[in-house]
């Protein structure tokens, strides 16, 4: 391969319009609003989270099998009284990251929804790639649909998934919720009951969830680029 092959046919330098920019300012205030409730503390009685696993870890979870083991530079497993909230944390950013992956992946494909996202008909769901993924596709979406989107997240912090609830479902477990009767019921049906069986299910869903946490930023840093064409997997889809 040539080196030209590498270079880029146009600047690495986005000119935005204003316009867009106001609108992405506008989606990132409306995101705050949405997910405030989920770094703001709760305060609630101890919650001992500890199950089976590896004694090193609070609450035994999140040792990597790997090379990486116990990763703690910052020895945040010493605080027993704020690690219920940080696995917590951790647990939902990291579904809420696998989703965001799956969705990039579709997006990718080219397959979008049918209609329009405004009653008008004047933006249809597939005209929001039109200049690109992540950012300059949120940069399409009407400030109405911003509002719902930040709505949603902001129902899901405080009633279907509470941010003050760190342990909960049927066997309290780091990351399960209550729910809310009878709207929305907690805990999933048919939960794994051996205890060696659900640990390693646990450990592996915080495992992925990390990967994708790191997988989603390395893909909106590929959708800033112009070099990329402002795709999520350029390398993938261009070669």
């Amino acid at each position: 391969m040539s080196m030209s092959t590498l270079r880029p046919s146009r600047p690495c330098v986005a000119t935005i319009p204003r316009e867009e920019i106001e609108i992405m300012k506008t989606a990132a205030a409306l995101a705050l609003i949405g997910s405030a409730a989920a770094f703001a503390p709760v305060q609630q009685g101890r919650v001992n989270t500890a199950i089976a696993g590896d004694a090193r870890s609070p609450d035994g979870l999140g040792v990597d099998p790997g090379p990486l083991d116990l990763f703690d530079p910052l020895g945040l497993v010493e605080d027993a009284d704020s690690f219920p909230r940080r696995r917590a944390v951790e647990i939902k950013h990291g579904r809420i990251a696998m989703a965001a992956f799956i969705g990039m992946m579709v997006q990718e494909l080219g397959i979008t929804f049918p209609g329009s996202l405004d009653l008008a008909g004047k933006v249809p769901f597939s005209s929001v790639l039109d200049d690109g993924m992540g950012f300059a596709a949120l940069a399409k979406i009407p400030t109405l649909g911003l509002a719902q989107i930040a709505l949603f997240g902001f129902l899901a912090e405080t009633v279907a998934m509470p941010a003050g609830e760190y342990t909960g479902g049927p066997q309290n477990l780091p990351g399960g919720y209550d729910g809310s009767p009878p709207f929305i019921p907690g805990g999933y049906p048919n939960q794994i009951e051996d205890v060696d069986a659900r640990d390693r299910a646990l450990n592996v869903e915080i495992q992925n969830g990390r990967g994708a946490m790191l997988g989603v930023f390395g893909c909106m840093c590929h959708s800033m680029l112009d070099s990329c064409d402002h795709h999520f997997f350029y390398p993938i889809t261009h070669n």
